[in-house]
């Protein structure tokens, strides 16, 4: 680590210390050829991956994109917020699992769509019938099948 105020590529930890929450390391270092002392944090360096849509752009990952296709599968559902939270983190988690750069807009929407038959039956086929763009009742009746077969 340089110097901050000399340089000198080359410095000493003196001292190294855990963050009370777990997530950085403090570490005190000096400098041998000024002598000068200053304070390092390190810290895990987690990126979610890059979205790649269907028709081949790039995007960041949006949590609030994800949420908001939630929100409106659930839209006057019986599903309390907690759980909806917990099934974004679960998406969250399997994303950096993955330990992709990239991932699909796809496979980002099947895993709201699992998650989605998890909290409320009805949301999961009101999401299907957008993201899967249903043309005629048999694609419902047939997401409907879907469901039922693997509630049983």
């Amino acid at each position: 680590m340089k110097c901050a105020f000399c340089g000198n590529a080359d410095t000493q930890v003196i001292d190294s210390r855990v963050s009370e929450d777990g997530s950085s390391i403090r570490r005190r270092r000096r400098c041998p050829v000024c002598e000068k002392r200053f304070t390092t944090f390190e810290t895990a360096d987690v990126r979610m991956p890059q979205v790649v849509k269907t028709a081949g752009h790039r995007s960041e990952f949006d949590i609030e994109k994800v949420r908001t296709s939630f929100l409106r599968a659930l839209h006057k559902r019986p599903v309390p917020t907690a759980l909806v939270d917990e099934a974004i983190d679960r998406i969250c988690h399997k994303l950096l699992q993955l330990g992709e750069r990239e991932v699909s807009s796809r496979e980002i929407g099947e895993m709201v769509m699992n998650e989605l038959a998890r909290l409320d039956k009805v949301a999961y086929v009101r999401f299907a019938s957008v993201y899967r763009s249903f043309q005629d009742v048999s694609e419902f009746s047939d997401a409907i099948k879907e469901i039922q077969k693997s509630s049983h």
